[in-house]
């Protein structure tokens, strides 16, 4: 007997590529969740096997999706990097420049102390061409013309400049990882008696400021640290390049 099948009757075959394009998406999704709450608990320098458990994948599907440690810092830190422009670029807006810069140094030490991930990304250094270095850059640019206003306005003390920043926020993520889940926010004391040094009065002389390639230079050795990459940093400046 002879049977006649319509076209309508026969399930559609379903697509291999289209199956591994979602499993790729869904290990994605999965490796990045598990990234961002490790690097939050742990700092950027967890090893990529906890991650890859973390995740329920392998090493070698992770480092497939992301080759580098700086693809994956990107991935799961990027908006991170966002909020901390945003807080410079408020700061610059700020009628009043003074508590324009103090209130950028209580948003980024309390997003460091909210988060170990977000602790060590704002003291290393990333590729230059990379987003979270564009925004870094655009983030000291933002903040050098506070203080620049704040000293022209008799606020700032003179001898602070936008080099300091970096080394203040490196502090601030020292005593914040040596104080992690202690009662009281420690580094709130340690951040309010800081900008009280930075306040223009009657004040001990700071020591001359260390040179610029060297503050770059300790950016540059906790992310080759971390291993993130290996890229030639020496002209990438956190503030800016003159």
């Amino acid at each position: 007997m002879l049977y006649i099948i319509h076209m309508s009757e026969v399930p559609p075959a379903r697509s291999g590529r289209r199956g591994l394009r979602r499993d790729a998406a869904r290990n994605r999704r999965r490796i990045v969740e598990a990234a961002r709450q490790s690097f939050a608990s742990g700092g950027l320098d967890v090893p990529m096997g906890h991650i890859a458990r973390q995740a329920g994948v392998g090493v070698a599907t992770l480092h497939r999706r992301f080759p580098k440690r700086s693809e994956l810092i990107e991935a799961c830190m990027a908006t991170r990097m966002e909020e901390h422009l945003t807080a410079a670029n408020a700061a610059l807006s700020h009628p009043d420049p003074w508590e324009g810069f103090a209130h950028y140094l209580r948003v980024a030490c309390g997003m460091q102390a909210g988060d170990l991930g977000v602790s060590d990304m704002l003291v290393r250094s990333f590729p230059p061409n990379s987003r979270m270095e564009r925004h870094r850059r655009a983030a000291y640019e933002a903040v050098e013309q506070v203080m620049v206003r704040a000293q022209r306005q008799g606020q700032l003390r003179p001898d602070v400049t936008v080099d300091d920043v970096p080394l203040l926020l490196m502090a601030n993520a020292g005593v914040v990882r040596a104080t992690y889940g202690t009662r009281g926010d420690p580094w709130r004391r340690v951040l309010e008696l800081t900008l009280d040094g930075l306040r223009v009065g009657e004040h001990t002389p700071l020591s001359p400021a260390p040179p610029r390639y060297q503050v770059l230079r300790a950016l540059v050795r906790a992310s080759r640290g971390s291993g993130s990459f290996r890229e030639d940093t020496r002209d990438n400046h956190p503030a800016r390049t003159k």
